[in-house]
Formats: C-alpha cells, sequence, structure tokens
C-alpha cells in the first residue's frame, strides 16, 4: 500500500504538470491560429479589395455602355438600315457581356441578377422596336422607335442594375 502511494506521490504531480502544461500550450497554439488565419483574412481583403473595386467600375461601365441611347450613338451609321441596326445593336449588347462575364466571381448573386435582366430587358426593348417598324426602314427609324420606347419608361432597365450596383458597392465598401 506504501508503495502505491509513493508512486502516486510522484505521478500525481506530474499528471498535473503534464495537464497544465497541455492546456497552455493548446490555448497559445488556438491563439495563433486564430491570428494567422486573420492575417491571411488581411492579406485576402488587401488582394480582393482592389478587384472587387475593380468589378464594380467594369459593371458600371458596362450598364451604361448598354443603355440604348450611349448605345445607338456609338453603333448606329448613317445609311444603315433597322434590321443591320437591330442586329449590331444587340451583337454589341452580347459581345460587352461576355466581355464582362468573368465579373460575376466578384458581386453578389441578385446584382448580377439584375445586370443579367437589364441586358435582356435592352435586348427586348430593342427586338420590339424593331417590330414597329418596316423591314425596309432606315435605321434612323428604329432610332426614332427606341427612342419613344426609353421616354415612356419611367426606369430603365440599366438604370435600375446601376442602383442595385451601388447600393452593393456602398455596402462592401
Amino acid at each position: 500500500m506504501e508503495d502505491i502511494l509513493d508512486i502516486f506521490k510522484y505521478v500525481l504531480p506530474s499528471v498535473v504538470t503534464f495537464l497544465a502544461a497541455y492546456f497552455i500550450i493548446k490555448a497559445f497554439l488556438d491563439r495563433e491560429y486564430k491570428n494567422k488565419m486573420m492575417d491571411l483574412r488581411m492579406q485576402n481583403q488587401q488582394t480582393i479589395t482592389p478587384i472587387r473595386l475593380q468589378a464594380y467600375e467594369r459593371m458600371v461601365l458596362f450598364l451604361e455602355r448598354i443603355s440604348i441611347t450611349q448605345l445607338v450613338s456609338r453603333v448606329h451609321k448613317s445609311g444603315m438600315s433597322a434590321r443591320l441596326l437591330q442586329s449590331e445593336l444587340v451583337k454589341t449588347i452580347r459581345n460587352e457581356y461576355d466581355h464582362n462575364l468573368s465579373q460575376q466571381v466578384y458581386i453578389t448573386q441578385q446584382t448580377w441578377n439584375s445586370i443579367k435582366t437589364a441586358k435582356e430587358e435592352t435586348i427586348r426593348a430593342i427586338n420590339i422596336a424593331s417590330t414597329k417598324v418596316s423591314d425596309d426602314a432606315a435605321g434612323l427609324d428604329l432610332v426614332n422607335v427606341l427612342f419613344d420606347l426609353v421616354t415612356k419608361v419611367e426606369k430603365l432597365p440599366t438604370d435600375i442594375a446601376l442602383e442595385q450596383l451601388k447600393l452593393e458597392a456602398k455596402q462592401t465598401f
């Protein structure tokens, strides 16, 4: 019995010392891990933030470029037929969109959906306007119908998407 007590006298302090050291080292390593993770997040933020800002800028530029007034002024050339103008307007919008597809990684799904909707609604407006002019109409006739449609709409889809994009950017930064 006395042998067991002697062993217990030596083992108990060792166990207590081991457990104390274990918990101290564990707390230290956990704190170090959290600090490393925070440093990593900060480094990621420093890398991602400029990229996200650039994505917002690019999408603002996209929305401005596909707004009907800007689009028509860039694409319309004198002597174009209405059908050719319609085709070029739609092609330009799709090319602009394809060029900016990768930006969806940096913005929320809701904002990206509003941008997609703006693109689709703008194309739909162009197609609707083209049905209101004859097949042999001049491009200027299509431009006039498009501008009539634009003036009748309270808010253009590109403006709605632009507001959503600005709101997200404001919340992010």
